[in-house]
C-alpha cells in the first residue's frame, strides 16, 4: 500500500508538472501595430499568414491598424518585410509574455459549492454548465437548458431556455450567444450575468422584459476553443479541429453561410480569420444553425457578444450597402448605445459591420439576418476600447459586473426600442 501511494504521488506530481509544461508562453514574442491604407500592401502581409505562429495577426488583417504578434527568430524578418511595405511597424509590447502574466483575470475554484458562483472572477466551462444545470431545479417552472450539438471534442453546446409562463398563449423569442472567440472571457461573463438578471432582478423593467419573450442563452458556442483558452494558450481564438498545413482551427465567426468568404475571411489554415474550407464545416457552426432554424418560437432579435472595441454592429460584413431596414436599426443603435453610457459613462461607436470595423463575411449575426430573417440583428464588442490586440482580450474581472449592467441596460433599451416599431407591448 505504501508503495502504490509513493506511485500515485509520483504521477500526480509528473501530471501537474506536465500540464503546466504544456502552459503556452509568449516570452520575447512582440507586438507590433502596421497601418495599410493600400491594398498591395494588403497583400504584402497576407503573405504572413503562411508564417504559421511566427507572425500572428491579432484582429483581422484589414486596411487600417493591425496587430501582430511577432516571434523573436522572426523578428527581423518581419520588420524588413513591412518596411519593404513602406509601412512602419510601431511597437506596442516589447515581452508579449510580461502582459500576459499579469495576475488580472482570476478563475473561480471548480472545488467550491456548485451554488457559490459569481462575476466576481472567471469561470471555466464546466463551472458555467453546472450553473446552468442547477438553475433547472431552482426555477423549474421557468428554466430548461438545451443542447444545441457538440463541438468536434464532443462536449455540449449548452444554454439556457428562460420562459416565464405568463399566460401568453404565443410569444417570440431572443437568442444571445456569446464565445464564438474562445479568448473573449467578457462575453460569456456577461451572458451569464444577464441570464441571471432575467431570473432575480429586482428591478420591473428588467422583469417585464423577461416575461415578454423565451429567452435562449448560450454562453459558449466554442467550447473547445474556451477549454483551450484555460489549458494551453490564453489567446486562442478559433475552433480545435485539425487543419491542412498542421494548423489547427477555424474562425467560426467566418464560418457561416451566408456570403461565405468573400471578404475579410481567408482561405489559409493558419489564419487566425480562417473561414474554413466551406462554410458550416465546423461541427459547432453546423450545429447551431440547424437549432436555430428548429427554434419553435419566431425569433424577434439574434444578439451576439464579443470583445473588444465598444462596439455595437449591426449588417453586413460582406457588403458597406445597408441592409433594407437601416433606419430602424440605427433607431435602435442610439438607444442601446445612449443607456450603455448611463451608469458609468462607457461610451460605443459603431453602425454597419462593413464600415464601422472592417470587411468580415460569414458571421452568424449577418447569417440570422439574410438567413432566417431575423431583421433585428446585432453583435457587441464589449469593453475595454483603446488597447492593443494582445492586452484588450483580458479585462480584468473587477470589470465583469460594471459591464454586465451596462449591457443589461443596452439591452432593455434595445428591446424596448425594436419593440415599439413592432407595436409590441412589454408589460
Amino acid at each position: 500500500m505504501k508503495l502504490l501511494s509513493v506511485l500515485s504521488v509520483l504521477l500526480s506530481v509528473h501530471v501537474l508538472t506536465f500540464c503546466l509544461a504544456e502552459r503556452r508562453r509568449f516570452d520575447n514574442y512582440k507586438v507590433y501595430r502596421v497601418n495599410p491604407a493600400k491594398a498591395n500592401q494588403l497583400e504584402g502581409l497576407r503573405s504572413l499568414e503562411a508564417n504559421g505562429e511566427d507572425a500572428v495577426v491579432l484582429n483581422s488583417l484589414h486596411l487600417g491598424p493591425t496587430d501582430f504578434l511577432v516571434a523573436p527568430v522572426f523578428d527581423r524578418a518581419f520588420r524588413k518585410l513591412v518596411t519593404d511595405l513602406e509601412l512602419t511597424p510601431e511597437l506596442i509590447d516589447a515581452n508579449a509574455q510580461t502582459s500576459l502574466s499579469l495576475d488580472i483575470e482570476p478563475v473561480a475554484d471548480a472545488n467550491r459549492r456548485s451554488d457559490d458562483y459569481s462575476w466576481s472572477e472567471y469561470h471555466e466551462l464546466n463551472d458555467t454548465h453546472r450553473w446552468m444545470q442547477n438553475l433547472v431545479g431552482k426555477y423549474p417552472d421557468i428554466v430548461s437548458v438545451f443542447v444545441a450539438g457538440q463541438s468536434y471534442e464532443g462536449r455540449e453546446l449548452l444554454g439556457l431556455r428562460i420562459n416565464h409562463k405568463d399566460g401568453r398563449a404565443e410569444k417570440q423569442s431572443i437568442f444571445l450567444e456569446a464565445g464564438m472567440h474562445a479568448r473573449e472571457w467578457i462575453g460569456p461573463a456577461t451572458a451569464t450575468y444577464f441570464a441571471n438578471e432575467l431570473l432575480s432582478s429586482q428591478q420591473q423593467e428588467i422583469m417585464s422584459l423577461a416575461r415578454s419573450y423565451v429567452w435562449y442563452i448560450l454562453p459558449h458556442a466554442n467550447p473547445d476553443g474556451y477549454v483551450y483558452t484555460h489549458k494551453t494558450n490564453r489567446m486562442w481564438r478559433k475552433t480545435r479541429s485539425p487543419q491542412d498545413k498542421n494548423c489547427v482551427g477555424t474562425d467560426p465567426n467566418r464560418n457561416w453561410g451566408f456570403h461565405w468568404r468573400e471578404v475579410g475571411a481567408s482561405s489559409d489554415p493558419c489564419s487566425e480569420s480562417y473561414a474554413g474550407p466551406k462554410a458550416f464545416s465546423e461541427p459547432e457552426v453546423e450545429a447551431l444553425s440547424q437549432y436555430l432554424k428548429a427554434l419553435p418560437e419566431p425569433m424577434f432579435m439574434y444578439l451576439s457578444l464579443h470583445s473588444f472595441s465598444q462596439l455595437l454592429l449591426y449588417p453586413y460584413g460582406h457588403t458597406s450597402a445597408l441592409p433594407g431596414n437601416h433606419r430602424q436599426l440605427e433607431q435602435i443603435f442610439n438607444a442601446a448605445v445612449g443607456a450603455m453610457k448611463r451608469r458609468y459613462g462607457t461610451r460605443y461607436t459603431g453602425g454597419n459591420v462593413y464600415d464601422a470595423i472592417y470587411p468580415a463575411a460569414g458571421s452568424s449575426m449577418d447569417w440570422a439576418y439574410g438567413v432566417l430573417s431575423v431583421k433585428y440583428s446585432f453583435t457587441y464588442e464589449l469593453r475595454p476600447s483603446g488597447y492593443s490586440f494582445w492586452t484588450g482580450f483580458r479585462l480584468p474581472a473587477s470589470q465583469i459586473i460594471p459591464t454586465g449592467q451596462e449591457t443589461t441596460d443596452s439591452l432593455v433599451e434595445m428591446i424596448k426600442a425594436a419593440a415599439q416599431i413592432e407595436g409590441y407591448k412589454i408589460e
